[in-house]
């Protein structure tokens, strides 16, 4: 791996980075409205809260490892599809949770992008690991996809999260429940 490797990536994971890191702080402002209007359960802030914490401490993560001096690609590779094995492990936990948390019924978009698009990200950054020695311009994208993609996961989960909340607000202000 020559000095150019990472040559013009630098930009792209401030941006990444830093908008993870700001996402992380406007979560904890969206869980506390949660927990102040709706009163979840641990199962349910488990399920849909949490989530997009981690997903958005993955892309901090990622941008700071691939920020790093690194003088080869192996040890940087092996660190991802670390990580990426953890988020997968993470996801299969959190389909547990979406199925037996009592306070809500989950329908196709929240397993999409709670379950299948996280697990995909997680995927990609293990199978991109793999074959990094061989493709690295390539798997180069693919991990700055797999942030991207897991950046923006967490950004509609969050967003989710608060329309719920204001939806179910509005009911209980109406006499609904």
């Amino acid at each position: 791996m020559n000095s150019t490797t990472f040559a013009g990536w630098e930009n792209f994971y401030v941006i990444v980075g830093s908008s993870a890191g700001a996402l992380i702080g406007l979560q904890f402002v969206v869980m506390t409205l949660i927990a102040e209007r709706i009163n979840p359960t641990p199962e349910t802030t488990g399920a849909f809260a949490t989530p997009s914490v981690i997903h958005f401490g993955a892309v901090l993560l990622l941008s700071a490892m691939l920020s790093a001096p690194w003088h080869g690609i192996v040890t940087v590779a092996l660190l991802w599809g670390f990580a990426g094995l953890i988020g997968i492990v993470y996801t299969i936990v959190v389909a547990r949770r979406l199925r037996t948390q009592p306070q809500y019924k989950p329908v196709f978009e929240d397993w999409l992008c709670h379950v299948y698009l996280p697990f995909a990200a997680y995927a990609i950054l293990v199978g991109s690991a793999f074959v990094a020695r061989l493709y690295l311009r390539t798997v180069l994208f693919c991990v700055g996809a797999a942030a991207l993609l897991l950046l923006f996961v967490g950004i509609h989960n969050a967003w989710d999260a608060a329309t719920y909340v204001i939806a179910q607000g509005n009911q209980k202000s109406n006499g609904k429940k």
